[in-house]
């Protein structure tokens, strides 16, 4: 069983459209179990109601039945002496004439149990019954002597229909003639009632399970509705997964290639216009040593030395531009000063960097992006700003760590959207993103201008990452070194 659970995989669409469909399920099934049950409930109430109603209406019967026929001899019955055998006669030649309906008919029992009258079942008169049980154990004329001398009540038993011969349920109705010590009464059978009953019954089941059988289908329905939507949003969300990935693909392909684009742009005209004056120095010393003017020959080797140097430097400034070490070895801050310096430098521009004590408390990944970050917006503010000055400011607080890069340039237009932005801003937001931090771009107006600025115009970029990327404070130190409250401002 683990083994055949273990094959079993989902895709993230699947397991999205079974949570949506087990709780459906579960509920459908609860609604129906409790539309069932209460269902149930009522009916039998209902026909619990309707059984009462119609066995009270035969009892009713049954006592009119009694009722007339005593009022029918009550004149012989009441001057009568208890043992005047004329007036018993008559009495009982009255009652075995009083024959109604199919079924219907009086019967007479004496105290002792012996059979008086019985006009349907003739060949039980004169005998005694007093033992006599139906087919559920009832005695039956047992219980008939005992309510009829204590006046008057109903029985409910079973007993054999004339018409048919065979047992079926009946109510009695007895009353007594206390003086000739006599049990009258009549009975009708319920099998009707039963029936009737009996019906309501099979019509209320089948009104539930008709009702179970909605419900079933409106689940299934439900069910089918919910995978059939979750398939149209994986289709779907797959097919804007695979284009977000081809264009994030390209994405990597267009920034690879800009970057080679822009390493052989600073080779071909930094370091091989360098080394192509070095070997021309070197050549014009060779061939003024061969010459025998060695005097002149010492200055071509100076020149030659002093490009030299200005390629070491160049290719460190570009090893430093793909992969600052400062960086690494001492941290975000000492590597953003060495950035802005380098940018006032390279393009004149006044460049004020503000930092709070980090102490190297940034981890990697937070580093690497903020540092990338400001690289790419001081590229922007050089190529596309035309500002001025550049306020570069970086400081801890309790949600995190912010960078913040304000000039006094033309701004971003407004009208520039999300989807129109370049690769730069876009692989900005992507680095903040990988963070779970938040990256703003937007107008410096009214928004405090950096240092210097006139127009009122500018950009403000303002990245910042989540508490979680500082590391937790150094326990040798004994204090949380986290923030400094006297910020370092760096005049770049």
């Amino acid at each position: 069983m683990q083994r055949l659970w273990s094959r079993l995989t989902f895709s993230y669409a699947q397991k999205l459209s079974l949570v949506a469909a087990i709780p459906l399920v579960l509920a459908m099934a609860v609604i129906a179990i409790l539309v069932t049950v209460q269902a149930r409930a009522l009916a039998d109430r209902e026909i619990l109601a309707l059984e009462n109603q119609l066995i009270r209406a035969k009892k009713a019967e049954l006592r009119n039945y009694v009722t007339q026929a005593r009022n029918g001899f009550y004149f012989i019955y009441g001057s009568a002496a208890p043992d005047d055998d004329a007036a018993k006669k008559r009495v009982k030649q009255i009652l075995a004439a009083m024959i109604y309906g199919r079924e219907g008919f009086f019967f007479v029992y004496d105290y002792d149990g012996t059979n008086l009258v019985s006009p349907r079942q003739t060949d039980r008169i004169g005998q005694n019954w007093m033992d006599e049980t139906d087919a559920e154990g009832t005695p039956v004329v047992s219980e008939l002597i005992g309510i009829a001398r204590q006046g008057d009540g109903y029985l409910t038993h079973l007993w054999p229909k004339p018409s048919t011969g065979e047992d079926a349920r009946m109510i009695s109705y007895v009353t007594s003639f206390p003086s000739w010590q006599w049990a009258v009464g009549t009975g009708v059978f319920i099998d009707d009632v039963l029936a009737t009953t009996a019906a309501a019954r099979a019509e209320v089941e089948a009104r539930v399970q008709r009702t179970f059988l909605y419900i079933t289908a409106i689940t299934l329905l439900s069910v089918l509705l919910v995978f059939g939507s979750g398939m149209l949003i994986n289709i779907r969300e797959r097919r804007l997964a695979d284009a977000k990935l081809k264009r994030l693909t390209q994405r990597v392909f267009d920034a690879q290639e800009e970057e080679r684009g822009r390493v052989a742009r600073e080779l071909h005209d930094s370091i091989s216009q360098i080394l192509v004056g070095v070997r021309f120095a070197l050549d014009v010393a060779r061939r003024r040593l061969k010459s025998g003017t060695a005097d002149t020959a010492e200055t071509s080797l100076d020149r030659g030395i002093e490009n030299l140097a200005t390629a070491i430097s160049e290719v460190r400034r570009i090893s430093r531009d793909l992969r600052p070490a400062v960086l690494d070895d001492l941290g975000l801050g000492p590597a953003l000063k060495s950035l802005t310096a380098d940018f006032q430098t390279r393009t004149g521009v006044e460049t004020t960097f503000n930092t709070v004590v980090f102490r190297n408390r940034l981890d990697q990944n937070a580093k690497i992006a903020l540092y990338r970050i400001a690289q790419e917006a001081l590229t922007n503010i050089e190529r596309h700003s035309g500002a001025t000055h550049v306020t570069v400011d970086l400081r801890g607080h309790r949600r995190g760590a912010t960078l913040r890069i304000v000039d006094n340039g033309s701004g971003i237009r407004r009208e520039t959207r999300s989807d129109q932005r370049g690769i730069g801003l876009r692989n900005m937001q992507e680095r903040v993103e990988q963070l779970d931090g938040t990256l703003r771009i937007l107008s410096s107006r009214g928004n405090g201008v950096a240092e210097g600025a006139t127009s009122g115009t500018g950009t403000i970029v303002e990245a910042t990452v989540p508490l979680t990327h500082l590391l937790p404070p150094d326990p040798k130190s004994g204090t949380d070194t986290s923030t400094d409250p006297k910020p370092q401002k760096m005049q770049a």
